[in-house]
């Protein structure tokens, strides 16, 4: 990979990153028809960092992303969070493991509609068994500026205060890392601002680590960093990059 900016900063795999992969390599069917989603991709996240990953409709992205979160097992290759190789794990451990440790923020809100605003937040804790912490909940939903909606239901929310929900539950159990698909894809300019606003600050006061795929060269510009795949590869890193820089490197790959 070749980087771009005045400063670059190569993805590390060493030991001590937060959230790393080496070799990874993802395929769909066999022979002649085989898509090669991933082609030995080596990348490494800090702790209390924020990268996006981006490139065009086909690259990789979202199977990368996939990958590191533990929602889609690679064809060769490893993920470690931490110390934890979770590509060797067996899927019980794997659940319980993204639960304890991860966040999940995605396009589509995944709301109930039948439940409140604050059934919602607790409700991964609900799934797994846990004990609900309801001051948590409200602490949350005060977090993203929703503690006087807890009682509704997200019907009657608009776009940009469902996906603060998911934005809440995501932050609920304080998560060591947090992966976003698209979190603005749906919504406006502004709303958006506000979501890319928190995700930044998980990273700042928390330390979190936060993974975010976007097409948005104005959402990526919210990053420390971002990487740009390619055909299955990474192809360039640009460091604290402007909104019209990245536009200007996707622009060359024809996105």
């Amino acid at each position: 990979m070749s980087p771009s900016t005045e400063t670059p900063v190569r993805p590390t795999v060493e030991t001590g990153t937060g959230l790393r992969a080496a070799h990874l390599h993802r395929s769909y069917g066999r022979g002649r028809g085989a898509v090669h989603a991933l082609r030995g991709v080596d990348i490494g996240f800090e702790p209390g960092t924020f990268t996006a990953v981006m490139g065009p409709s086909g690259s990789g992205k979202s199977t990368l992303l996939q990958c590191l979160a533990g929602m889609d097992q690679p064809t060769s290759g490893t993920v470690h969070w931490g110390p934890t190789e979770i590509t060797a794990l067996p899927e019980r451990r794997l659940a319980l493991l993204r639960r304890a440790e991860a966040g999940f923020i995605f396009q589509s809100y995944n709301l109930m509609p039948a439940m409140t605003v604050e059934q919602n937040v607790a409700l991964t804790a609900r799934l797994a068994g846990q004990r609900v912490d309801w001051d948590a909940v409200r602490a949350a939903l005060a977090q993203v500026g929703l503690a006087d909606r807890r009682k509704e239901r997200p019907g009657r929310l608009s776009g940009g205060q469902q996906q603060r929900v998911a934005v809440a539950r995501a932050l609920y159990a304080r998560p060591r890392i947090l992966f976003a698909d698209e979190p603005t894809g749906a919504l406006d300019r502004a709303t958006g601002r506000e979501v890319l606003w928190l995700l930044r600050e998980g990273v700042e006061v928390e330390g979190r680590t936060c993974v975010m795929v976007t097409h948005d060269p104005v959402a990526a510009s919210f990053a420390d960093r971002v990487v740009i795949l390619a055909d299955g590869v990474l192809v360039d890193e640009l460091v604290r990059p402007s909104a019209a820089l990245i536009a200007e490197k996707l622009g060359g790959l024809g996105c």
